[in-house]
């Protein structure tokens, strides 16, 4: 026990990850990016209670406000979430590339594995004392009831979950590509396709199959819930689903499962199988990072 408690130890304070946390934590830019961060999420907290206040009508705020507040206040941390974590990871092993030092990175006595969770953790470092940081806004939301620790907890953890995987991609591109600009334009395609794109093509998939529902061809066995699993790998959906929304995702399965039998979604929520799908995809993009930054090159012979 003492000597796995050892090695982490050895792990978490490794000189790559020491050196990152240095110089991301101790620049003037980071103060400066929490402050932007923090007066964004002010304001727009703000505007988000003014305008919920004005169009309820009424002089105090009740559960019913407490739970539209924490929910658009959530979609609006997944969204800068999303905005910053390909910034700040799709830059870190091809920005080394750029400046010539990746070559004295790889020469010392850190292992690729190493390198690549050590230049993640501290991305993800930075993100979590912004995103943590505004607590006190969620604080003014529990004020007024009507959302549980539990709640709050679920969200978090998507948030971290989410850091994880945003940041996994950002890594394995700025392994692949030479250069940080296209590192980051990538990384952004693909944090936009899982947002946009999964949703497009749902709703591409389900236009046709209403219409033809309606042209009468239709078998009534027949089972189109397949299609739901678009929704159940797009962030914004897999976040809905944790929220006490009733059964909406359930009647979205039996929409689609016109034999009124119960659907897979009856059983496996989105955030779960959200979950299950990006951790696959998260430990194959690390793994593809690891063996790029050092391939074994093999002997002719």
């Amino acid at each position: 026990m003492s000597k796995s408690i050892q090695a982490l130890k050895q792990f978490f304070l490794n000189p790559v990850i020491d050196k990152e946390y240095r110089l991301r934590m101790r620049t003037s830019r980071s103060m400066w990016t929490l402050l932007a961060y923090l007066i964004a999420m002010g304001l727009f907290a703000g505007v988000i209670f003014s305008i919920v206040g004005i169009s309820s009508g009424r002089n105090a705020y009740d559960n019913e406000f407490s739970g539209i507040a924490f929910i658009v206040l959530s979609f609006a941390q997944l969204g800068l979430i999303a905005f910053m974590s390909p910034g700040l990871t799709a830059g870190v092993v091809s920005s080394e590339r750029e400046k010539q030092t990746l070559n004295l990175l790889l020469t010392t006595q850190q292992s690729s594995f190493t390198i690549i969770v050590s230049k993640l953790l501290s991305s993800i470092g930075f993100i979590l004392l912004i995103v943590f940081a505004s607590l006190p806004l969620y604080g003014i939301v529990f004020l007024y009831g009507g959302i549980s620790p539990d709640q709050l907890l679920s969200v978090f953890a998507f948030f971290i979950f989410n850091m994880f995987v945003f940041g996994s991609f950002g890594i394995l591109f700025s392994t692949l590509f030479k250069r940080t600009m296209m590192a980051v334009i990538v990384t952004y395609g693909v944090v936009l396709f899982m947002f946009a794109g999964t949703g497009i093509i749902y709703l591409l998939f389900f236009s046709g199959y209403t219409n033809y529902i309606h042209s009468g061809n239709a078998s009534q066995n027949l089972d189109f819930s397949w299609i739901l699993h678009f929704l159940a790998i797009n962030p914004a959906f897999a976040m809905f689903s944790l929220f006490d929304t009733g059964d909406w995702h359930l009647s979205l399965a039996n929409v689609n499962n016109s034999s009124g039998a119960k659907g897979y979604f009856d059983y496996v929520p989105f955030w779960l199988e959200y979950v299950l799908f990006y951790t696959i995809m998260l430990v194959l993009a690390l793994v593809a990072a690891i063996r790029k930054l050092r391939p074994v090159k093999r002997r002719k012979g």
